[in-house]
Order: structure tokens, then sequence, then C-alpha cells
């Protein structure tokens, strides 16, 4: 069984993602890489995350990673955001044809023990029985009710509350539901609904 955490880790991108899938259960968020520094919606969102959950930063060990690094630093909440370093390791992942400029290996060239002495010497917080259990989860049903999801004006509701939460515009209902179970109980989020309608 794959080690719980409770932070929420931000890779570079998806090969980063879905090597660290396979070695933990946790939500891994991807910056798309130097893409950040233009995205204020991401950064938002990245915030709301750090401020409800807390943050782990693991960027490949080249300089590029190291400028998404101190990007993020500069911008999140510094006591809600922990850093994990990889070593400088030296190589290139197999699905690529050349190494990068430096010829390290980046996240995903990781072996599963290298990336989780990483996120132990980062301070994640590893959860031995799960997290207590914060209730139902939000539903698709949910937002079929609220009207955020198969109606005419779903798309306009849907981006007054996207709005509203300070999260991404472009964030699909499935997105949104994802989203919105990182960030409140579904009872919270019944209760922000019933508010918005009186």
């Amino acid at each position: 069984m794959k080690p719980k955490i409770r932070e929420v880790i931000v890779v570079e991108g998806r090969y980063d993602k879905n090597a660290l899938s396979q070695v933990v259960d946790a939500v891994i968020l991807e910056t798309g890489g130097f893409s950040v520094f233009n995205d204020r919606e991401k950064l938002a969102f990245l915030r709301r995350l750090a401020q409800s959950r807390g943050l782990v930063l693991l960027t490949d060990s080249d300089g590029a990673g190291f400028v998404i690094r101190n990007y993020l630093k500069g911008a999140l909440p510094r006591d809600r955001v922990k850093q994990a370093y990889i070593p400088d390791v030296p190589g290139k992942e197999r699905r690529k044809r050349r190494g990068g400029k430096e010829g390290k290996l980046g996240v995903e060239g990781m072996e599963p023990r290298v990336l989780l002495d990483a996120l132990r010497r980062s301070g994640a917080t590893f959860e031995e029985g799960g997290e207590e259990p914060k209730g139902p989860p939000i539903t698709k049903a949910d937002l079929y009710a609220a009207g955020l999801a198969g109606g005419t004006d779903s798309r306009e509701k849907r981006l007054a509350l996207l709005k509203r939460l300070e999260l991404p515009e472009h964030l699909t209902a499935n997105g949104l539901l994802e989203a919105l179970n990182l960030l409140m109980s579904r009872e919270e989020f019944l209760r922000a609904m019933d508010s918005s309608t009186e």
C-alpha cells in the first residue's frame, strides 16, 4: 500500500506526476513548467491549497527546476510550503532521446525510494491511517442540483463560483469537482450554495 501524504505535492510536468503517483497516495498538481509564470489563476489556486492543506514543492534539480521553485517560493506563503529536493543523478530518462542540458535525471527518472526520502526530508505529513474522515465527498449530483453542471446556464453559474473561489476559469465541471473536494467539505459546499441563492 502506498503511503498517504496530507499536503498537495507540486511538480513540473505530467511525467513527474505519473512517477510520483506510483509511489505515494497524494494530490499531485503540475505547474506546466514555465507556463506557471503567466498563469495567475493557477497561482491563486496554489495559494488557496497552500492555506487549506499545505504544499510540498518537488522540482527537478536542474537550473530550470530551481527557477520554477524560486518563483513559487516568492509567490506562495512560505510557512505553508515545504521544499523537497532530489539529488543530482547523472543520466537521462528512458522516454527521451537525449538528456537535458545539464545531464541530470529529473523527478520522473528517480527511483521510488529516492522520491520517498526526498518527501520525508521535506517534512511532508505521512498519514498512517489516512485522513480524518471529513464526511461524504461533493458529488457530480451535487453540482447538478446546484445548477453548476448539465443546465442551460450552468456554465455561467460555474464561472461565477470559480471567480468567487478564485479558481481558474478554464476548470471543467470535473475539474471543479476535484478542486471543491480539496478545498471544502460537502456540508460547507451545500451551505455556500444555499447562501448564494438567498
